[in-house]
C-alpha cells in the first residue's frame, strides 16, 4: 500500500558551471596596452621581448620555444631572429637553435658608460671591496626585479653568478625591499596584487600583508637585512640611494655568507660604511 506521505521525486543536483582556465599572461600580451598607439613600434617591441626572452637557465632556444616563452608568433619570432642575425645581435650556429651574440654587450657597455650612477658606483664599491674584503653591489628598480647596475664579488657568496645586468625579483633581497619600500603608494600597492611570493626558501616571506609589514619596517629604520629568502646561507643589507628631488632612486648592498657574517656584526660594522657610500653616491647625482 502507498505512503501517505509521498516521497518527492529526487533531483540530480545541478552542475556548477566551470570557468574556462585563465590565460597565463605573456611578455607579447603585454604589448595590447599599447594597441592605437601611432607612436609605438610594435615590431620594435617584439624584437625587445624576444632578446629578453634569452637567460641563463635558456641561452639557446629554437623559435618554436621562443614563440612559447614569450607568446608571439612564429612568424613574428623569425622574423625579429633573422634581423637580428642580419646585425650581429643573435645567430643559431646548428641553424635552429638560437642564442645571444657578444656584439649585445655594446648595448650594456652603452647604458653604464653614460649613466652617471653607473658609472659613480663603481669605483665606490670597488674602495669598499679592498677595504672590508667584501662583496658590495648597486642595483635599481626595473618593474618586478631589481637589475644590478655596478658590483664587485671578493667571494662567490651566491649559488647564481650576478654580474652587471643580472635581474633578481624583489621581494625577496634586500636591495629590492628598499626600493619597493620608497615607491609611491599607488605604484607600491599595484605591485603588490600582482605579485607572485613564490617561496625560494622556507624562510622567504610568501604573504602580501608580511611583506608589507616587512617594507614599513625598512622605511621605519632606514635599512633592509634579509636573513636567507632568496637563498641558504646568504644574508644581505641594504641602504637607499636619494636624488636631489628626494626620490630614491638605487641602492646599495652587501651580501655575505650566513654562518660567517651575524646579523648583529652587519648592523654594527656595515651599516655605517654603506650609508656613507649611499651618500657619497647620492652626491654625484646632484
Amino acid at each position: 500500500m502507498p505512503s501517505a506521505l509521498a516521497r518527492p521525486a529526487s533531483t540530480p543536483p545541478q552542475e556548477l558551471p566551470v570557468a574556462p582556465p585563465v590565460a597565463k599572461p605573456t611578455p607579447a600580451s603585454t604589448l595590447d596596452a599599447y594597441v592605437g598607439d601611432p607612436n609605438f613600434m610594435t615590431s620594435l617591441a617584439r624584437g625587445l621581448i624576444v632578446i629578453q626572452a634569452f637567460t641563463q637557465q635558456h641561452p639557446q632556444m629554437t623559435i618554436s620555444q621562443l614563440s612559447v616563452k614569450t607568446g608571439l608568433s612564429r612568424a613574428a619570432v623569425r622574423r625579429c631572429l633573422y634581423t637580428l642575425t642580419k646585425l650581429g645581435f643573435a645567430g643559431a650556429e646548428d641553424g635552429q637553435r638560437y642564442g645571444l651574440r657578444p656584439r649585445m654587450l655594446s648595448l650594456s657597455h652603452t647604458y653604464t658608460t653614460s649613466s652617471s650612477l653607473s658609472t659613480s658606483a663603481q669605483p665606490i664599491l670597488e674602495r669598499m671591496s679592498a677595504t672590508f674584503r667584501e662583496s658590495f653591489s648597486v642595483a635599481t628598480l626595473d618593474g618586478d626585479d631589481i637589475v644590478y647596475i655596478a658590483r664587485t664579488q671578493v667571494s662567490r657568496v651566491m649559488a647564481v653568478d650576478l654580474h652587471i645586468g643580472s635581474r633578481l625579483p624583489a621581494y625577496c633581497t634586500s636591495m629590492g625591499r628598499v626600493l619597493l619600500a620608497y615607491l609611491p603608494t599607488e605604484q607600491l600597492e599595484q605591485y603588490l596584487s600582482r605579485v607572485d611570493l613564490i617561496p625560494h626558501t622556507t624562510r622567504t616571506i610568501t604573504s602580501v600583508e608580511k611583506l608589507r609589514l616587512a617594507l614599513r619596517n625598512v622605511r621605519r629604520l632606514g635599512y633592509a637585512l634579509v636573513d636567507q629568502e632568496l637563498e641558504v646561507g646568504l644574508r644581505s643589507l641594504a641602504v637607499p640611494v636619494y636624488a636631489p628631488s628626494g626620490r630614491v632612486v638605487a641602492t646599495v648592498n652587501l651580501s655575505g655568507n650566513a654562518p660567517r657574517m651575524p646579523v648583529y656584526d652587519m648592523q654594527t660594522h656595515f651599516l655605517a660604511p654603506l650609508r656613507n657610500a649611499a651618500s657619497e653616491l647620492s652626491a654625484f647625482l646632484r
